[in-house]
């Protein structure tokens, strides 16, 4: 038995309990990581602090509230990445009444897939791509101006880049996911090939905020290597799929 068609009215009462339960979810993220909001900007500001042999760069605070300002947009964003398990399945559970039961399946069994892709991502941006992009931003120019930093400006860099790297980091599970629910296929994911590439290195300009072409370049490269990656996972699904038809035939033929 399906279950019967909701109205609009009680589409909007499921949105408003599943925006609700989200938004308790990164209140309650956010005032847990707040007691930590110091310990991860020393984390965010090690890369800083490790450059010119050492000397590292003091981040400094130009207003009054900006020191609390900045307590607060690390937390929530902490409380963001605390929250988004019980944000994203929301989510899931808000479409899943317009979806088939293997679309759910698929889409629940890629929640801890998505996951580890975003911290992935993270792990990149922070041990890889940052070393490689704050000397060229902070010792530009150093002769003449101050390598002092307000403390904002910085940790909007670090969570701009970051999490950046970390949704650029799902795109092959998203391939594989539209692969696997036979949207899009690796062939025509290989034929859009060449279009990524241009499409990488435009995102490659947006992630990374420095105007040198070996920064742009590593971050473009490393969205080709993932394209590539899903262009993989997407043949594995497809051939996922040819055998669950060949076992289906024969049960056909025999009714």
């Amino acid at each position: 038995m399906n279950p019967r068609e909701l109205t609009l009215w009680e589409h909007l009462r499921e949105l408003r309990r599943r925006l609700l339960i989200s938004v308790i979810a990164l209140v309650a993220g956010t005032a847990l990581a707040f007691p930590f909001w110091e310990k991860i900007l020393i984390l965010l500001a090690r890369p800083a602090q490790e450059l010119n042999d050492g000397a590292g760069v003091q981040l400094i605070a130009t207003q009054v509230t900006e020191a609390l300002t900045t307590s607060f947009k690390i937390s929530m964003v902490a409380g963001f990445v605390v929250a988004s398990p019980v944000i994203l399945y929301q989510a899931i559970r808000f479409v899943a009444p317009g979806l088939t039961a293997k679309e759910r399946n698929y889409l629940l069994a890629l929640l801890p897939g998505c996951l580890l892709a975003f911290v992935g991502g993270v792990a990149f941006g922070y041990f890889v791509l940052t070393p490689q992009a704050l000397p060229f931003l902070i010792n530009f120019g150093r002769s003449v101006i101050d390598d002092q930093t307000r403390v904002s400006s910085y940790v909007d860099f670090m969570i701009r880049l970051l999490f950046g790297m970390g949704l650029a980091f799902q795109t092959p599970v998203v391939m594989y996911l539209l692969a696997q629910l036979g949207i899009v296929n690796a062939r025509t994911f290989s034929r859009f090939r060449r279009y990524w590439i241009i499409v990488a290195f435009i995102l490659g300009a947006i992630i990374t905020p420095t105007v040198d072409p070996y920064n742009q370049t590593l971050v473009a490269g490393t969205l080709w290597a993932l394209y590539e990656g899903g262009i993989l996972l997407a043949k594995l699904a497809g051939r996922k799929q040819s055998r669950s038809s060949r076992a289906i035939e024969p049960l056909s033929g025999a009714e």
